[in-house]
């Protein structure tokens, strides 16, 4: 009777090999250390509430992008409200303010003449982007055409540690580096035109050669192929089929450029000169719109003409930052556009 006994225990609760035995184990504990199904777990929520945390997930996200929306447009409306008061309620005339060559709003007959800001600022955004361009692309194509690794492990690194230096660190390297390099060639003071586009190419330097290192990365393997298929060097095949590929995405770089250096102010003010007139030459002292205001602002009682005057040219600054901004939709419209039709 034993050895049935023993047969039919056997049967009923078979012995695994040792192997076997050691894998169930292992998948027993594996399972018990297993975290239980979450809430969030598709397979046990209901159709109930799956509704529930898609509009949950609907309203959160929303209310963020109109709480943007509603700040940016707050901006908009606060600044051209107090822009307009000097035109509206002061009297200025709008000609006169962006065409006269005169700013002296404590005068015994204030003049409040825009051109001589708007003059300096676009002077050192187009000299410092003309600085920065060159060097901007060449060392794009050296970071992604002639050694990808280089570029990805060190160069753009040391771009993002670039772009982080605060402004007045550039300010300070230009009192005391720039101003007497320009003094030394020039015979002058050193403030001027040429100082702040020389210290701001340095701070747009980074945002040109990053969004250029992007753009050239995005140009498709196959056009570089196809050049050198066609008996190119490559040199010939970035001059020929890269560079004109990318130039719509270059042509934003330096748009977003320029925007940086348009709106920039500690730095720019601490090397122009802040001169509210004419600039004679690139060496002479001038003054920006951001310089103007940064020094004039803290010093004006609110709701003032000369308050108002300041406003205007802070009204002045942000049209200008959003024609950058559709300069910059144009050029990624217009790519479409041709890549579109081609």
């Amino acid at each position: 009777m034993a050895p049935e006994t023993s047969g039919a225990a056997a049967a009923e609760f078979p012995v695994l090999p040792v192997g076997l035995t050691g894998a169930a184990d292992r998948t027993a504990e594996r399972a018990a250390a297993a975290p239980a199904e979450t809430p969030l777990d598709p397979a046990v929520l209901s159709a109930p509430e799956k509704r529930r945390l898609e509009r949950r997930g609907k309203l959160l996200t929303g209310a963020c992008v109109f709480v943007v929306m509603g700040a940016v447009a707050a901006l908009i409306v606060s600044v051209a409200w107090q822009g307009l008061a000097a035109f509206l309620a002061d009297g200025v005339d709008p000609v006169a303010f962006l065409t006269g060559a005169v700013w002296a709003p404590h005068a015994g007959e204030a003049a409040y003449g825009a051109a001589p800001m708007i003059l300096g600022s676009l002077a050192v955004t187009a000299l410092s982007c003309a600085f920065a361009l060159p060097v901007s692309v060449a060392c794009a194509i050296y970071a992604v055409e002639v050694s990808p690794s280089f570029g990805s492990r060190v160069f753009r690194p040391v771009m993002e540690l670039l772009a982080g230096v605060p402004s007045v660190v550039f300010g300070l390297l230009g009192l005391t580096v720039v101003i007497p390099l320009v003094a030394d060639a020039t015979g002058t003071t050193g403030y001027g035109i040429l100082a702040g586009a020389v210290v701001l190419a340095f701070m747009v330097f980074p945002t040109i050669t990053s969004l250029t290192m992007d753009t050239l990365k995005a140009v498709p393997q196959s056009y570089r192929e196809a050049a050198l298929g066609l008996g190119l060097t490559r040199w010939q095949a970035i001059c020929g089929a890269v560079l004109p590929a990318a130039l719509p995405g270059i042509l934003t770089a330096l748009v977003m450029g320029m925007a940086r250096a348009f709106g920039e102010s500690l730095a720019v003010q601490m090397v122009v000169g802040n001169a509210a007139a004419v600039p004679s030459g690139l060496v002479g002292p001038a003054a920006t719109l951001t310089s103007v205001l940064t020094m004039g602002m803290a010093n004006e009682a609110p709701g003032t003409p000369a308050a108002h005057a300041l406003w205007a040219l802070a009204l002045v600054l942000l049209v200008m930052s959003l024609v950058f901004v559709g300069i910059v939709h144009w050029i990624g419209k217009r790519a479409e556009d041709r890549h579109g039709t081609a």
